[in-house]
């Protein structure tokens, strides 16, 4: 019931209503949009939310109903919990601060609790920022922020509509790009983790997507030594980020 709650509170519904959200800097999470909708001010509506670059979906009008009988004018939206930044404004500000840049990218990490455990570990194993696809991840929503123990309101958080355009430019920003696949050739105690890294998770059930192999520097596996031949992503997720964390110590010694 509290979760219902807290759902509700995070509602927006109605044109006018989200687009004054919009307007006004609220971050939206998400878009349910209902299938045929027609009309100058829906025109001026999506229009909006293509600049803003919100992920929305269509569904049926049922589908608006069930989720609140108010005049929600075939328009519901969530509202985040957080504020969304851009990878590309991030990196120099990484450098100029000093740092070394160590990135996290998410392919299709879609289940909530598995998205804020990643993120408690990235928070606490110094990861720079979380990037995540604006279509096919997991919401950021309370669950997640519960999950990660608020780490998502410490760390941030990139939302990019193209992966593969955000890889081509952390590269170009002299960032080696590590991939974790079971099927790679090496383990990830021999690769070399020290320098300005971006770290790419794949989805539980298939990995890594084949469309971004090309922009991945190098993968690495971790030993398999009992009779399933995976781990859970956050737990993989976790072993390689302070595998990070370890050898940039003992590089500073």
């Amino acid at each position: 019931m509290h979760n219902e709650l807290q759902e509700r509170n995070q509602m927006v519904f109605g044109l006018r209503a989200i687009m004054e959200a919009i307007e006004s800097g609220k971050e939206i999470e998400k878009l349910l949009i209902q299938n045929g909708l027609r009309g100058e001010l829906y025109h001026e509506f999506f229009q909006l939310i293509k600049y803003h670059k919100i992920p929305f979906n269509n569904v049926p009008e049922q589908a608006l109903n069930r989720i609140t009988r108010k005049n929600h004018q075939g328009v519901i939206g969530y509202i985040s919990p957080i504020s969304y930044q851009s990878i590309e404004n991030q990196i120099p500000m990484v450098y100029e601060e000093g740092k070394t840049p160590f990135i996290l990218l998410l392919d299709r990490i879609t289940d909530v609790r598995n998205f804020g455990a990643i993120a408690r570990t990235a928070e606490c194993s110094g990861v720079n920022a979380i990037v995540i696809p604006t279509r096919g991840s997991a919401s950021v929503n309370e669950d997640a922020i519960k999950t990660s123990a608020g780490a998502l309101h410490k760390i941030t958080v990139c939302r990019e509509d193209n992966l593969k355009d955000t890889l081509e430019f952390l590269r170009n920003s002299g960032i080696k790009i590590v991939g974790l696949s079971e099927k790679a050739e090496n383990y990830y105690f021999d690769q070399d983790l020290s320098g300005p890294l971006a770290l790419v998770l794949g989805a539980e059930d298939d990995g890594i997507s084949p469309a971004y192999f090309k922009y991945i520097d190098s993968f690495v596996k971790i030993p398999m030594l009992g009779f399933i031949e995976s781990l859970n992503v956050s737990v993989a997720g976790g072993i390689i980020m302070f595998e990070v964390a370890k050898q940039r110590i003992k590089a500073e010694l």
